[in-house]
């Protein structure tokens, strides 16, 4: 079953890192490192202390794996990309509500 499928069919908002190491097929020493490395990833905590990760960090951790293991980007490089899209689609959004106050002005 494909990660997207899992991350659909289940009413679940936390997983464990045990879940999502088995979701994504990474060990869980490697999400804790990526986790100091990448500012973006920092799942809930417990109150024991215990990892929660909710489906957008699964997405973020799919994300991250791609761009190191399949595009074969350093974690340096991959810092930036993620940094290079969130910058693209925060543009993206600012150009979205530009062009609709225009649709807006027309239509009044």
């Amino acid at each position: 079953m494909e990660i997207e499928d899992i991350l659909k069919n289940t009413d679940k908002l936390f997983f464990s890192i045990r879940e999502v190491s088995e979701i994504t097929e990474l060990s869980s020493s490697v999400l804790r490192f990526w986790e100091k490395e990448f500012s973006e990833l920092h799942p809930q905590k417990s109150r024991g202390g215990h990892r929660r990760y909710q489906k957008s960090d699964i997405e973020l951790i799919i994300k991250i794996k791609k761009l190191l293991y399949e595009d074969k980007f350093t974690i340096k490089g991959a810092k930036e990309e993620l940094k290079k899209r969130a910058r693209k689609n925060y543009l993206d959004f600012e150009a979205a509500k530009k062009e609709l106050r225009n649709i807006l002005e027309i239509l009044k």
